[in-house]
């Protein structure tokens, strides 16, 4: 997606084609200077081989900013080729000291790291940060030039490698896009950001624009309906204005849609109109139309004419509800309030100074000289630097002092997910400058984060939830639903898998092939085996479906006569035990062994002891897979049989307590229908652990599995075991 300005190889253009393009609308003298400095710039050009930004790149970017011929000059001068072979003096004796002198600073800024191979760190950021403030302070078109540079940068990075691409384009967020903004180049702020974006999040980046693209052309339709009513109405009321349409940038709009929860489609600027006039009293007058013609969203109402941005942007902003309910974003300006809001800094030697944007502009280069003459270490000017122009984000340390940074906003799952994806997957807990915080907690700059992880774990469902205030960042987000979307497909698989097996032991089938798999799918209109397992596993394609499919009604147990066990033990045992189905052999004494504990569902296998009674276990018990060769004819196949038969087990959870813990714990236990029998919890007044012992009675394994699954996912929960 590439802006209106954006122009592509310009810098491969023919001389005369580019001696049109640079010296149109400018004196005669100034042209003349122009022609020699881009004769230059064309023989750098056609000698060097290198790929790089070219002079003329930048001076065309700059060109679209309205600048003095003096900067465009400059520009031409800088490029790297002649940084090489062209001295100080040669420029200095052909276009005077004051071209030179800007040359050269451009020059101090572009050597700076230009090619950095690895990521930047904060001694190096902070020299580069050193250098763009006191050109700033001395020549601020210097950095003016350094900016078209980065942007001509960004534009070639196409080429490079992924780790280049993010490196680059991170820096620019962190320094160069901000610092535009604070200089009011609203064009290269908002080229700027949309390249960089590009770059660090490509995935977002396309989504984004491919979502824009697909309703296009109704959007552009309403709003040419839109501005047509508007400027009858502005006519008919004698006031001269120009009403178009405004242009949307991604990185902006992704700002708006992470800063709001909401959809694309659900954002009122995407609908948005510009309405420039004379004069500012001419303003309110066309805001007071607008409000008679349609409804206007009161919170959505900003008066920066009274109340100018601090890089001195002015403009009325409202959003009213237009033709077929849609919200409509409104801007109404001057035209003098307009030139600053798009070129800033860089129209302030080719229009009349004076302003009220030409004091906010000084104020900018105070704050900025302010900073460069403040005592501060490296890390502190970047952090007053990230204080001044970063008012969204927040900056946190881990345990080991390394510095990330977060949007305004974040919780410690946010800050987990930012160190990495297992660590936000496993984070039950966080510690904040040593104490223990909630997982919602809002964490601020300078603060010290600790995650606690769990061994074995996964987010949470509720993390998802806006309301409940656990994540802010769409990096978190994103990691969250990925890795629920990557489980709930292989565990749909597998319980497909499970659930076809079941069906085919009840029908007495022998294992599907894969032929009579894909045959079976294509029966479901599926395309593939593992779309039909899938469908099995959520329940789309039902059990009497699934045994039609197959062929055979549901029939009676097998033919091999299976009897059920007749001894009777105590309590729990004695009632599971009363369920196991031996194959083969008559009226035997089973009881369930101590060393596993088995519950119903679990797979299990039957051993025949000396008084020839069956010893049931779990068939992964460590017993049975130990069990010596010669006594291996003592197994026998054992199954659970079909009575409504429940079980007790003793469920053990650790974790760092919090108010609600033991309520979110029975809840879920509740939603298994579980029968709660006792619960015993101990809470360390050291570190706030807390061991929660509950005895439960459940119907079947799978039940119990899903309890644990769940209580798992629950915040501050660190483990959950059952006891035998």
């Amino acid at each position: 997606m590439k802006h209106a300005f954006y122009q592509s190889d310009v810098s491969k253009q023919p001389v005369a084609q580019l001696r049109d393009r640079f010296c149109a609308d400018i004196s005669e003298s100034e042209a003349l200077r122009i022609e020699q400095a881009l004769e230059l710039a064309v023989r750098a050009r056609d000698i060097d081989t290198l790929e790089r930004p070219r002079g003329i790149d930048a001076a065309d970017i700059l060109l679209a900013l309205k600048v003095d011929a003096q900067t465009l000059e400059s520009a031409l001068l800088s490029d790297p080729w002649l940084r090489d072979n062209l001295g100080t003096h040669e420029i200095r004796d052909r276009f005077g000291a004051q071209v030179a002198e800007l040359v050269e600073k451009i020059n101090w800024l572009n050597t700076f790291n230009e090619y950095p191979e690895s990521e930047i760190q904060a001694p190096e950021q902070a020299e580069l940060l050193r250098r763009m403030l006191l050109a700033v302070v001395n020549d601020v078109r210097a950095v003016l030039v350094k900016l078209a540079y980065r942007v001509q940068r960004l534009r070639m990075l196409k080429n490079q490698e992924d780790i280049i691409r993010y490196r680059i384009a991170r820096e620019t967020l962190d320094l160069f896009a901000p610092l535009a903004n604070r200089l009011g180049l609203g064009q290269l702020k908002w080229e700027l950001e949309d390249l960089s974006f590009r770059y660090i999040e490509p995935e977002e980046y396309r989504s984004l624009a491919k979502s824009l693209a697909t309703n296009r052309a109704e959007r552009e339709s309403y709003v040419s309906s839109f501005i047509l009513t508007l400027s009858d109405a502005l006519k008919q009321n004698d006031i001269a204005a120009t009403v178009y349409g405004r242009p949307k940038h991604i990185y902006s709009i992704w700002r708006k849609m992470q800063n709001k929860q909401v959809p694309v489609d659900e954002l009122y600027d995407l609908l948005a109109v510009r309405v420039t006039v004379d004069k500012p009293a001419t303003c309110y007058a066309v805001l007071g139309l607008v409000h008679s013609l349609w409804l206007h969203v009161p919170k959505e109402f900003d008066d920066y004419i009274a109340n100018p941005k601090e890089n001195g942007y002015q403009s009325l902003h409202t959003v009213v509800i237009g033709p077929e309910g849609r919200h409509v974003e409104i801007q109404i300006r001057t035209q003098e309030m307009h030139m600053f809001a798009e070129y800033g800094v860089a129209a302030h030697w080719r229009y009349k100074e004076g302003s009220k944007q030409d004091a906010a502009l000084d104020r900018s280069i105070n704050s900025l000289r302010r900073l460069l003459e403040s005592r501060s270490n490296d890390q502190e000017l970047l952090d007053d630097f990230h204080t001044e122009l970063f008012a969204d984000q927040i900056f946190v340390l881990t345990p080991k002092g390394q510095v990330i940074r977060l949007r305004k906003g974040a919780t410690p799952v946010d800050f987990a997910y930012s160190i990495h994806s297992e660590v936000g997957h496993r984070c039950r807990g966080a510690k904040v400058n040593g104490q223990i915080v909630p997982l919602t907690y809002t964490l601020k700059s300078g603060e010290k984060v600790e995650i606690i992880t769990a061994k074995h774990g996964a987010p949470s469902f509720g993390w998802l939830d806006p309301h409940l205030g656990y994540i802010a960042t769409p990096n978190a987000r994103s990691k969250i639903r990925q890795w629920f979307k990557q489980q709930d497909h292989e565990k749909f698989l597998r319980l497909g898998k499970a659930l076809l097996d079941s069906e085919r032991h009840k029908l007495h089938q022998p294992a599907l092939k894969e032929a009579e798999l894909n045959r079976l799918a294509r029966h479901f209109h599926l395309p593939r085996a593992d779309d039909l397992l899938l469908a099995i596993g959520r329940a789309e394609i039902g059990a009497e479906q699934l045994a039609s499919a197959l062929g055979k009604a549901e029939e009676a147990p097998p033919a091999v006569k299976a009897v059920t066990a007749s001894a009777r033990k105590v309590r729990n045992h004695d009632k599971l035990s009363a369920r196991i189905n031996v194959s083969g052999v008559g009226n035997l004494l089973t009881h369930l062994a101590q060393c596993c504990n088995p519950v119903p569902g679990a797979p299990i296998i039957g051993y025949v002891t000396i008084g020839h009674s069956i010893s049931v276990h779990r068939q992964d018990c460590s017993n049975i897979e130990q069990l010596p060769p010669h006594r291996r004819d003592r197994l026998v196949e054992v199954s659970w049989g079909n009575g409504e038969t429940q079980f007790q087990v003793q469920i053990e959870v650790s974790a760092i307590d919090r108010k609600g813990l033991l309520k979110d714990v029975t809840h879920v236990l509740a939603l298994e229908n579980a029968n709660i029998l006792q619960i015993h919890t101990n809470t360390s007044p050291l570190d706030q652990s807390v061991t929660m012992l509950i005895t439960v009675e459940l119907q079947h394994q799978r039940q119990l599995d899903d309890a644990i699954g769940k209580i798992s996912n629950i915040s501050n929960v660190l483990s959950v075991q059952t006891r035998n």
